[in-house]
């Protein structure tokens, strides 16, 4: 209890901080449930849809079905009738273009797809961190042959592990060595022999306007 407790009350001051009002009212909701021990009597899809409590270093789980993959990195999925749009941790996949001012990198297509063979309409448990400013979870999500679509995505040459600000959301301590076997063979972005990371393309290309 005093696990989810702590949770919850960082959700809360977390949403308070961003001034995301309807949040707000949710956790204050569940704190009120998780102190008069109603939570842990909430029918699990209630419960998944609220955010299900983890207990493997993660804040949250989501179950649901993946009805979109927007990109190498990002899609959604369908929990209990709600969109929750999912940010895959500690990896950052090719940009796809924008607009005319946010062009799109190599392989920014073949990423997606790739993406989309390994999870388009399936339903998984994501196992999740935290949401970002943007209101997406952040989640590892976790496939069938026990590893995630976070590292198949590094493995492949389809994906960076995400090392922007010196690591500072790299939660997946295989994902470099998974980078480095996909560099050396080559692979996927890897064919190029400089390919430019996506934070730096964001920040070079879209924000300088020096691509």
């Amino acid at each position: 209890m005093n696990r989810v407790m702590n949770t919850l009350l960082r959700r809360l001051v977390n949403a308070l901080m961003a001034r995301r009002w309807t949040q707000v009212l949710l956790v204050v909701v569940m704190i009120a449930l998780a102190a008069t021990g109603l939570l842990n009597n909430l029918p699990t899809d209630t419960r998944a849809q609220a955010g299900t409590p983890a207990h493997d270093g993660t804040s949250f789980q989501l179950t649901g079905r993946v009805v979109h993959v927007a990109d190498g990195d990002t899609f959604t999925l369908l929990v209990n009738g709600k969109q929750q749009r999912v940010r895959m941790s500690s990896i950052d996949a090719p940009e796809l273009t924008k607009d005319r001012e946010r062009p799109g990198q190599p392989m920014g297509q073949k990423s997606r797809e790739a993406l989309s063979r390994l999870i388009s309409g399936k339903t998984l448990t994501l196992l999740c961190f935290e949401q970002d400013r943007y209101e997406r979870n952040i989640c590892d999500v976790p496939l069938d042959d026990g590893m995630t679509a976070n590292q198949r995505q590094v493995q492949a040459g389809m994906a960076w592990a995400n090392m922007e600000k010196r690591g500072q959301f790299m939660r997946d301590d295989k994902l470099p060595g998974l980078e480095q076997q996909a560099r050396s063979k080559r692979l996927g972005i890897w064919q190029d022999s400089n390919p430019v990371q996506p934070w730096a393309w964001r920040y070079h290309c879209w924000q300088k306007q020096q691509c």
